[in-house]
């Protein structure tokens, strides 16, 4: 069943029915590319976890309307939640990086600049790209049927990425050099409500960012015994936490 996003504005009251309206691309897609018709069903999401099933009732130049039948809480949203703090990557991999880690349940992603990172972007340029990586966590979320629509920040300089990193419960620094403790140990009987995740680009961190960062309070661990690519990191270690606790 399609599902689209909505924000409180778009929900109304009218003869003692809840009414969704939906505008922009979402009614054009509605109408002309999935060729919906009264009658037919929904399911539409305000981004903050409740879902509504809605019944098509209307079909405007610019606006499509529905009723709606019944709404409960999106099943679909991790008990933890998950913050990816990436380093930015070359090329499109960030693109692939969000989709993957939207439908494998991400709350948030952090990107950041490091020494060993190829990419240099101003804040123009960071700009234009947190609008369209935003874009690509909307649709992976609409596609995966998660409850809401993870954020994707402007890019960060390295230290303040690793102070936010440090609000969550637990931080996990995904360090290459690590022989000793690995993600399991990390993750065993874990009871943290919210997981940093620090993961570096195509040639991770130099000795002095890898030092700055096990110093910083975070649990340096290893992802096992081969080299996984910066934009396969971030599924494997979602997995394994969403493994380690919702299953």
């Amino acid at each position: 069943m399609p599902r689209f996003f909505i924000d409180e504005s778009n929900i109304s009251t009218n003869d003692g029915e809840t009414v969704v309206t939906l505008f922009g691309d979402d009614a054009h897609h509605i109408s002309r590319s999935l060729r919906m018709a009264v009658g037919e069903k929904i399911e539409v999401c305000d981004k903050s976890g409740t879902v509504y099933l809605c019944e098509l009732c209307g079909f405007f130049e610019k606006e499509v309307t529905c009723r709606v039948i019944e709404s409960a809480p999106s099943v679909s949203e991790p008990s933890v939640k998950i913050t990816l703090f990436q380093a930015l990557p070359k090329g499109d991999k960030m693109e692939t990086i969000i989709q993957k880690s939207v439908e494998c349940g991400v709350y948030k992603i952090v990107p950041f600049r490091s020494e060993l990172c190829v990419v240099r972007l101003d804040a123009k340029d960071g700009e234009k790209k947190r609008e369209r990586w935003q874009k690509i966590s909307e649709s992976a979320a609409k596609q995966s049927g998660r409850g809401i629509i993870p954020e994707v920040s402007s890019p960060l300089d390295f230290k303040i990425a690793i102070e936010n990193a440090n609000e969550s419960d637990l931080v996990l620094f995904c360090n290459e050099r690590e022989r000793e403790k690995s993600l399991r140990d990390a993750l065993d009987g874990t009871d943290a409500k919210s997981i940093s995740v620090i993961i570096g680009s195509e040639g991770g961190f130099s000795q002095r960012e890898a030092d700055y960062i096990a110093k910083s309070g975070a649990s340096s661990v290893s992802l096992g015994k081969r080299i996984l690519r910066c934009e396969t990191a971030p599924t494997f270690v979602l997995s394994a936490i969403s493994y380690e606790t919702e299953m």
